[in-house]
Parts: structure tokens; sequence; C-alpha cells
């Protein structure tokens, strides 16, 4: 009975790991076959509507400063721009702004600090207060870790011409992106999802999202899709389905990139994963069902149905792992299902599927796909463990507080913050991932045993990935 068990859900997790693959697959070659190509748009003479920049700061004592002089420097209309400072910081970062300002405000810049004592609502509640006073027809939205260039606006804006463009959003760049080799792995993944999937699914005409920050969102497009709502991690995924339902038309700049500052610790990397995974999970599990009810053609659905599950496949990849183990006796002792498992070898599609998904990314530079592609597949796997509980707990509906990534200042001339003075934070999931790790050294010891090779990368990969988690967990670390 307990064969029967491990074997159903082991093949349906890989089925739904199979249907994620073939997604991404159509996705790959629609920006292969039938990417657009657009020419950039210009504004007609006197197209300079208002601006309301919005700066969501939480504790950024590092970064601040370097946030606060790009945005003044952006070449547009002093007289046309709103800048909004969210402060809800509780350590000395609204002292530093408040120095700040008295320099600023000397350049004739319309400036505003607008500080809670409060959290309430976390980013989309600041947002929510911010969008309340806003007086630009547009607001362009900037975590503490970016920094536009100064002809951001100019770059984006004529985007909007067309009445129903809601949302322009820009592609991400990254400050530190070889200033360590977990730094290059994000930036590799985070590479893919910008050229791959965001212009893929604009092209397919299918729904896209603002990524929280280094975009534009015209105001009456907030209010009529429902305001900021603080009931999921991800609001700026929230909205952005939202909207789109309600027929605003999103527009996705390849070409114009703003760069940002990419987690340099291990600990950082999983706080960030945490708040997009279960985030992912509980926007889905709130609008999933309106997208099937909504009137749209079946491959939109299908990819937006995938996009919104996007966090859940570190779910069934988890599930995949720990009976892929169990898997290997059941073969052994079970020779009449060898001809199942053999079936299975079509799920190979999947793992060539997303490897062309990431090689069409890094074309331009084949090495690049090959050193890194290893790497972040391995890495992906480790996190699978610490993704997956996020999900769960999106899915159930476990309520947690929005919790922020530290930054730190960091560029690609930086040396990395890592120092002999942090603090190791052992809890009990690094030990669990620690104990995978050891787990999976057991699958490819007994792969050998029983001379079944058809598991053996599989958990290798995992032993590697688990263990990397692992050691890079318990690297002293400082905490903002």
């Amino acid at each position: 009975m307990w064969s029967g068990v491990i074997i159903g859900v082991y093949m349906v997790s890989l089925l739904f790991l199979f249907l994620f693959s073939l997604g991404q697959l159509h996705l790959a070659w629609i920006y292969s076959r039938k990417k657009k190509r657009f020419a950039p748009v210009s504004a007609p003479t006197g197209f300079e509507p208002v601006v309301t920049i919005q700066l969501p700061v939480y504790n950024e004592r590092y970064v601040v400063a370097r946030l606060l002089n790009a945005v003044c420097a952006l070449d547009y209309p002093r007289e046309k721009l709103e800048i909004q400072i969210l402060d809800d910081s509780t350590d000395d970062t609204t002292a530093i702004i408040l120095e700040l300002l008295q320099h600023l405000r000397a350049k004739q810049l319309d400036i505003k600090l607008l500080h809670r004592e409060t959290r309430t609502g976390y980013k989309a509640g600041a947002l929510d207060v911010g969008f309340q006073s806003a007086r630009g027809e547009f607001i362009a939205i900037f975590d503490a870790d970016f920094v536009p260039d100064p002809g951001f606006l100019k770059s984006t804006l004529p985007y909007f011409q067309h009445p129903r463009v809601g949302v322009v959003q820009t592609r991400w760049d990254h400050l530190n992106r070889n200033q360590s080799w977990l730094t290059r792995l994000q930036a590799f993944g985070l590479d893919a999802h910008f050229t791959i999937e965001q212009s893929a699914r604009q092209a397919a005409g299918s729904f896209i999202n603002f990524n929280g920050t280094c975009g534009i969102w015209r105001k009456p497009c907030i209010a009529d899709a429902g305001g900021w709502q603080s009931d999921t991690l991800t609001e700026d995924l929230d909205l952005s389905y939202r909207a789109q339902l309600r027929g605003w038309q999103f527009e996705y700049l390849d070409s114009v990139k703003t760069p940002g500052e990419l987690p340099v610790e291990m600990p950082a990397i999983k706080s960030q994963q945490y708040r997009w995974n279960k985030g992912g999970a509980e926007t889905a599990r709130k609008m999933l069902a309106k997208v099937w009810a909504a009137g749209l053609p079946f491959v939109k659905k299908w990819h937006a149905t995938f996009h919104l599950l996007n966090s859940t496949l570190f779910f069934f990849l988890l599930l995949a792992a720990l009976l892929s183990v169990p898997v290997l006796f059941i073969k052994a002792t079970n020779p009449w299902l060898r001809p199942l498992f053999h079936l299975g070898s079509i799920f190979l599609i999947g793992f060539f599927s997303i490897a062309w998904f990431y090689w069409l990314s890094t074309r331009q530079h084949p090495l690049q796909f090959f050193r890194l592609f290893p790497g972040f597949l391995i890495m992906s796997m480790g996190l699978a463990l610490h993704n997956a509980l996020a999900v769960v707990e999106g899915w159930v509906g476990r309520q947690t507080p929005f919790v922020r990534t530290p930054k730190w200042g960091q560029a690609e001339t930086t040396k990395p913050i890592t120092s002999k003075g942090g603090k190791i934070r052992v809890t009990p999931l690094t030990l669990l991932e620690g104990a995978l790790a050891i787990y999976f050294v057991w699958g490819v010891v007994l792969g050998f045993q029983l001379r079944d090779w058809g598991l053996l990368f599989f958990h290798v990969m995992l032993a590697l990935g688990f263990g990397f988690v692992f050691f890079l967990s318990l690297k002293p670390v400082r905490y903002a």
C-alpha cells in the first residue's frame, strides 16, 4: 500500500514539474520566434505630466543617501516632479533622511517625508498612504536598493500615450553582479526572468507583472484595480493581476535597465526568497479562480496559471526529491514496475526545456551559461526546503510579517560584507538542510549499491545543493 502511495505522489510531483517546464518551453519558443522588437517611443512636444516618485524605505541607513541622490538627479522639470519618501524606519534612517533633505530642498525639489510610527500593511500600506496624497498623474516606484538612470522618466513616460496602458515596467540590472559567486547566480536567474519571461509574455499578450520597483503606474489604474492591498507579501503581483483583469495593459521595456543591489549573504537571499515564494502562493490562492472565471483565451489562462504557481514548483520539487530515495528501494524490490519508471524518462524533456530557457537568456555569452547554469540549478535545489515551507504557509493562509532584505550599499568594487566579527544564526531549518544533504549523499550511495543510475545525477545535485545552502547559512554575517 505504502509503495503505491509513494509512487503516486512521486509521479504527480514529476507531472507538475513537467507541465511547468512545458510552460517555460512555450515562453522560450515565443521569445525565440515571435518576440516583438519595439522601437523606442518618443513623446510629443509638451508631454510632461506630473509624476510622483514613491520611495518605500524601512531601516535603509546604508543605501538611502544613494537612492535620494539618484532620484533627485532625474532629468525632468522640477515643477512637474513630486518625491515621496515613505519611511517606516525604526533606526537612524529617518535622521539621515532629515539631514539630506536640508540640502536637497535647496534644489527647489518637492520632497515630502511621510513617516509612519507603525508599519500597518507593510510596504503595501506605505504605498497606499502615499497614493492618497500623491499629486502626480503617474506614480514611479523605486525600492531603496535601486539607482535609476537620469533619463528614466523620459524613456518610459512616452509609452503612456495610449490611454489603457496602466504600467510600464523596466528591466532590473545589477550593481554588484560580479561581486561573488552568489551574486552571479542570482543575476543569472533574474536575467532569464526579465529577458525571456517578461518579453515573451508581453509578445503573447499574456499577463505580466510589475516587479515591485523600477516601474511607473498610471494613478487611475491603481484606483480602478482596488488600490494597494496588504493581504499578500507580493502586493506588486496581486495588483498587477487585478489591474489586467480590469483590462489595463502593461508594457515591459527590456531596453531600459535600472540597476539594483543583489543580496550577498545566504540568510538575506533566504529572506527575499521567502517573501517572493510565500507571496506568490498567497496571490495564487487569491487570484487563480478569478483568472479562470474571466473570459480569456486558454493559452493566456495557462500562462497565468503557471505564472501564479511559479513558487509552488518548489513544493513539488521537494516532494519528488524526498520520495526519490525510497523509490530506489521500490524499483529494486518490484521489477515488474520498471516499465513505469522507464516511462518516467519522458520527464527529461522538462530538464532540457529549462536548460533551453536559460540558454536563450545567455546565448550571446555561451560560456556564461555553462559556467552558471549548473550552479544555479544546484542552489535552486538547495533552497527547495526553505521555499517549499514558504509556499505551504502561503497556501494555508498563515500570516507573517514583511521581512525586508538587508542592503549594504554594495557594488562591483566593494568587498563582501561578511566578516569575522559577524554572528552565526543556527535555526532548526538550517540543521534540517544539513540533514537533507546527508540524506541525498545516502541516495547516491544507494544508487551505486543497487546499480541504479537513473537518479544518480539528481541525487548528486541535491546533496550539493543542500550542502551548499547549509554551509553558507552557517557563515558569520552581519545583520542590518
